[in-house]
């Protein structure tokens, strides 16, 4: 794992940071490409994907930070090394929220149409999150449970270390954030490909993003709060439903408004 690639004037350059400005650039040429094609002007989809980074990035800790202080009731937030300033602590729920949220308003204050914003910039979401992911393996943060696959890894100076507290034993676990990466990146090909075709891109992408997280979160040590389902996956469930929802609305309403054909 590498937390810090190097530093500037003391100053830590982390390897999270490195790829979330990655997933930021390559992300906004892909969403510029796509606004293109939907008839947008290309220089919004860097403004609208500015306002997404801003919303998921705040919403990922702020949500991090709430359900750290609820099991934690006596903790500081403002703590050095606390849950506002420590470098683990990104919530994908809180994330998705917090990036659909603030953009809908950009896009809104940019005047572009909601629907033709979002569809466009479905794949850049997925492309953005893939990336994400990979700078949370370089850290060490949000693997999965003990593992002895071949392909397990242990994080001996993770967030938290992968580190027996009784036995002081190096454990391996699955290393969750790079499945989850792998599943967005095929995500990201499928939304890329489906442009111009899908009634609501959009839809598709949430029916995604949320059927591999459901699944991922097996693999994760997160616990159970209603039945055997995680916050994540009840998240996970509520994105697949309502991106289903939206999908089979957005098709009706297309056939609906179709020309006749010409006799």
């Amino acid at each position: 794992m590498y937390p810090v690639l190097f530093e500037v004037f003391g100053f830590p350059i982390s390897s999270f940071g490195v790829m979330v400005a990655l997933g930021f650039i390559l992300g906004g040429w892909l969403a510029a490409d796509s606004f293109e094609r939907a008839g947008l002007r290309r220089e919004a989809a860097w403004d609208v994907l500015t306002w997404c980074l801003i919303g998921g990035l705040l919403g990922a800790k702020l949500w991090y930070v709430g359900e750290f202080m609820a099991r934690n009731p006596a903790a500081s937030i403002l703590d050095v090394g606390g849950p506002l300033f420590s470098r683990a602590g990104l919530t994908w729920y809180g994330g998705l929220i917090g990036g659909i949220a603030f953009g809908a308003i950009g896009a809104r204050r940019l005047g572009i149409p909601l629907k033709a914003g979002f569809d466009a910039a479905a794949p850049t979401l997925a492309l953005g999150q893939a990336i994400g992911r990979i700078g949370c393996f370089l850290v060490g943060d949000d693997y999965g449970a003990r593992s002895d696959a071949p392909w397990a890894v242990a994080f001996p100076q993770g967030l938290p270390p992968t580190i027996d507290e009784q036995t002081g034993e190096v454990f391996a676990v699955h290393p969750t954030m790079l499945y989850e990466s792998g599943w967005l990146l095929l995500g990201t090909l499928w939304l890329a490909l489906r442009r111009g075709r899908s009634p609501f891109l959009f839809g598709e992408y949430l029916m995604i993003q949320g059927a591999g997280r459901l699944v991922i979160e097996s693999w994760r040590i997160n616990p159970a709060v209603v039945g055997p389902l995680t916050n994540a996956q009840l998240v996970a469930l509520g994105c697949v439903a309502t991106g289903a929802v939206g999908w089979l609305f957005w098709r009706r309403r297309t056939r609906d408004v179709a020309p006749a054909p010409t006799p």
